[in-house]
């Protein structure tokens, strides 16, 4: 074996780990949000003596939040296996408008999800005998409503994809994470210190969140929680395709094929 050959492939991918942002998320963005996000559950479970249908809030908490990742990756994914397969230039030199590309992306990532929930579903039921339905009918009007936050996410990430290209591919993964520990997933809202409580009352999922424990512990939920997710849902993802498009528009001005 040679010592010389062995520190030049060691340099060879130290020197790339430097500079991507996928390399920089896999040392220190994904550790932090795993220690965040299961050290407040945590936090909270100790406090709690008795915590009536923790593995059932847990496991519900899981599903729901399964949708809002799915959901968050629709578009961006896509956008970007036309990138790796450099095919975005021909895609849209045919007629094909934007607007029918999200339409049939959001279609597929839709059939994609219920496939999703359902195996989580009854990957649930059959290996801890707990059924997530037992919310009740809420479950839908609630996976709805995390859905449209997720396609959100999914414009977000998309916008600064269809900006910048390869460079912030990674967002597609992490961009639904950012919000996680904001969105009380496993916990209630209380855990969270004020500063971040007025950021959480801000995103439609702590709603979601926050009315399945409250249905799980309590056995009801306010209406209005439901109602303000939303309304919340419909801004934001109204002002989310706005910016996709704009990005899209300005990055079709300046040549679509630099990002491939």
């Amino acid at each position: 074996m040679s010592l010389s050959r062995i520190l030049g492939v060691f340099f060879r991918y130290f020197y790339v780990s430097k500079k991507g942002l996928q390399q920089l998320s896999d040392l220190f963005y994904w550790p932090f949000v795993e220690i965040l996000l299961w050290g407040l559950t945590s936090v909270w479970m100790q406090s709690q003596s008795n915590i009536q249908n923790l593995p059932l809030i847990l496991m519900t908490g899981l599903i729901f939040w399964q949708i809002v990742w799915r959901g968050s990756q629709d578009i961006s994914i896509c956008l970007l296996q036309e990138f790796w397969q450099r095919n975005l230039v021909n895609l849209f030199s045919t007629p094909l408008k934007i607007t029918e590309w999200i339409t049939g992306m959001l279609l597929l990532g839709l059939c994609k999800l219920l496939i999703c929930v359902a195996f989580g579903t009854l990957t649930v039921l059959i290996l801890y005998t707990l059924n997530v339905f037992s919310i009740g009918l809420i479950f839908i009007p609630f996976a709805i409503s995390l859905v449209i936050f997720g396609w959100m996410l999914s414009f977000l990430s998309a916008s600064a994809i269809i900006c910048w290209g390869h460079k912030v591919e990674m967002l597609a993964w992490m961009v639904g994470f950012l919000f996680a520990p904001f969105s009380a997933v496993f916990y209630p809202i209380e855990v969270l210190p004020g500063w971040a409580q007025r950021i959480s009352w801000c995103l439609p999922t702590t709603y979601i969140f926050e009315g399945m424990r409250c249905i799980l512990l309590r056995g009801d939920c306010p209406q209005s929680y439901f109602w303000i997710s939303l309304a919340l849902n419909a801004i934001y993802l109204t002002l989310a395709i706005f910016l996709f498009r704009w990005a899209f528009e300005k990055s079709r001005q300046k040549g679509l094929a630099r990002l491939e």
